[in-house]
């Protein structure tokens, strides 16, 4: 039995915990005012990263996100053995996404995390008649 993969999502500013695990940063940029020592990474994906023309035309903005996703998804479906590398490595413990972005709920991160981590299985109505 396949276990479910830990992925954390964190900003790269909030300082690295054991809780973390693997710490991957996911962002194309590097980002400002962190030194590699600081963001004590395992690794720099920036294959797993926006493009820069979608990240441009994102802006963060919320009437963009269901586009975003959509087109977010479709640029990782071109990743797929760097998506399953994190995939199995977050089986055998935790992995944090890292990202600079200041919006939580809306970014790359979530979606990332979304095609990592399988969908749950929904719960059955029990049908009594």
């Amino acid at each position: 039995m396949a276990t479910v993969p830990d992925i954390h999502i964190k900003r790269i500013y909030e300082a690295p915990t054991a809780a973390d695990g693997y710490r991957v940063l996911i962002d194309r940029l590097w980002p400002r005012g962190v030194s590699r020592r600081r963001a004590a990474l395992d690794a720099w994906l920036r294959e797993l990263a926006p493009s820069d023309a979608l990240r441009t035309w994102y802006r963060h903005d919320p009437a963009r996100w269901p586009q975003f996703r959509r087109r977010y998804r479709a640029q990782l479906r071109l990743q797929g053995a760097a998506l399953e590398a994190l995939r199995q490595r977050a089986r055998h413990g935790p992995v944090t996404l890292l990202t600079a972005t200041r919006e939580a709920r809306i970014n790359h991160a979530v979606v990332l995390r979304a095609v990592l981590t399988p969908p749950r299985p929904r719960a059955r109505r029990s049908s009594k008649a």
